[in-house]
């Protein structure tokens, strides 16, 4: 495949590439110990360094670079997993690059039209490409890798790859976790030693985070009565989110025909990306915390105060933004939680710019300030935008969820609030209900 130009030192890298072709502007290499009679120690050097630096060349052997006579920089353009391949290319360059070259009369200007038509051609093979990663090349090159080492069906979509270790017994093996829609697969190779495993989500039976004595944080797999541990990820946390939304898409396409079928993404494994399984996940977190129809989409998330009348505090938190609502979650201990219909909003201001204040009022003549909120602006734009477009169709409700005492001091200042003064609660319907046998000691409280 084509590679995007990179410099390449060849200094040291010569121990490692044998060169098979050359002319004046190409070099066709091969990595050493590759097909190699026996391969010797050196064979395996050189596969385990490409097995634990995540080298290419693990599997894409052969690699094209492009050289300029007066110039000791050389860039990687192509590699091949097989020498079939690679020659495609070398022929394709002879043919449609080489006879333009000798036109120019400088260095530069040779390495600039080389990489430009390279360039050029990966362009054209992601216009119909799936991947939507946030580095396609790398992708690409994990994505080959994958192919060559699982042999695994062509509509098998890898949605993410980490490095990590396996243990097998006491011993971690270094090597690539990859995650695809229908397996969770191994690959190592330490000095000769190749560990692969093919995992089926629909078959594994417990997936959990664990921490022992030996291994402080690992992901454990059991899968059929067996246990595998993976531990010595650069990001733990991540990578068993994804892993939980992936046996839950398997889980839900044996068991939930009906939601899968109904779900074009789910329904199509092409469309599942990291990007969208991580979505996905903190939106159906989001519904849960605070309890929303399950269309809501978590949209946007916001660090900011909200302003606690009753209790006399800026409660620092999170504002959460969907197509209908705007709710915040505290996390500063104080444990204090709201949500506004936007159907509900009659005005949206910039109460403060100097504090960044964003004022919200309801029909309900709730006033409610949110402040230090970032692109403070653009903010208020799009919340005033999502409040014109609300459907009528959803079930109008402001919640408020918090600690008893602070329920208290709540319905105190709205009392308060309204009438100016302390107003006495007719207690009938609960002297009616509760039979006081003494009416005039009832505890106000009851």
């Amino acid at each position: 495949m084509w590679l995007r130009p990179e410099e390449v030192l060849l200094k040291n890298a010569l121990k490692l590439w044998a060169t098979e072709q050359s002319n004046p502007y190409f070099v066709l290499q091969r990595r050493r110990g590759y097909r190699e009679e026996g391969g010797g120690l050196a064979g395996l050097l050189v596969g385990t360094l490409d097995a634990v630096l995540d080298s290419t060349a693990k599997v894409a052997p052969f690699r094209i670079l492009h050289q300029t006579p007066d110039s000791q920089v050389y860039w990687s353009v192509a590699c091949g997993a097989t020498k079939e391949e690679i020659l495609k290319h070398w022929e394709w360059l002879e043919n449609n690059v080489m006879k333009t070259l000798p036109v120019f009369d400088s260095s530069d200007d040779i390495t600039s039209f080389v990489q430009g038509k390279i360039r050029g051609l990966i362009a054209e093979e992601e216009k119909g490409s799936i991947i939507k990663e946030e580095d396609p090349e790398k992708f690409r090159e994990a994505l080959l890798k994958f192919e060559k080492c699982f042999g695994l069906p062509n509509q098998e979509k890898l949605v993410t790859y980490y490095s990590c270790s396996y243990w097998r017994g006491r011993v971690p093996c270094q090597g690539w976790l990859y995650l695809s829609t229908n397996f969770l697969s191994f690959y190592s190779f330490l000095l000769g030693s190749e560990i692969k495993l093919i995992i089926s989500w629909d078959e594994i039976s417990r997936l959990e985070k664990t921490s022992t004595v030996l291994l402080t944080e690992s992901i454990h797999v059991c899968c059929n009565g067996e246990d595998f541990y993976f531990s010595m990820f650069l990001h733990i946390n991540e990578t068993f989110l994804l892993m939980e939304q992936l046996a839950d898409y398997a889980v839900r396409r044996l068991f939930d025909k009906e939601t899968f079928e109904n779900d074009p993404i789910l329904n199509n494994p092409l469309q599942i990306t990291k990007r969208g399984l991580e979505s996905r996940a903190h939106s159906e977190h989001f519904r849960t915390y605070f309890r929303l129809p399950k269309e809501e989409t978590l949209k946007e998330v916001h660090e900011c105060f909200l302003w606690i009348p009753f209790a006399h505090l800026n409660s620092l938190g999170k504002m959460c933004i969907s197509e209908n609502y705007v709710c915040f979650a505290s996390h500063d201990g104080s444990l204090y939680s709201t949500i506004i219909p936007l159907r509900e909003v009659v005005s949206i201001d910039k109460s403060d710019a100097a504090t960044r204040a964003i004022t919200f009022s309801t029909k309900e003549r709730k006033i409610l300030r949110f402040t230090d909120t970032k692109d403070f602006d653009a903010l208020v734009d799009r919340l005033k935008a999502r409040c014109t477009v609300t459907s009528p169709h959803h079930t109008v409700y402001t919640e408020t969820s918090c600690t008893e005492d602070q329920e208290e001091l709540h319905e105190e200042h709205a009392m308060a609030g309204q009438s100016g003064a302390r107003k006495t609660v007719s207690t009938e319907a609960l002297m009616t209900v509760f039979h006081p046998q003494d009416a005039e000691n009832l505890d106000t409280k009851m």
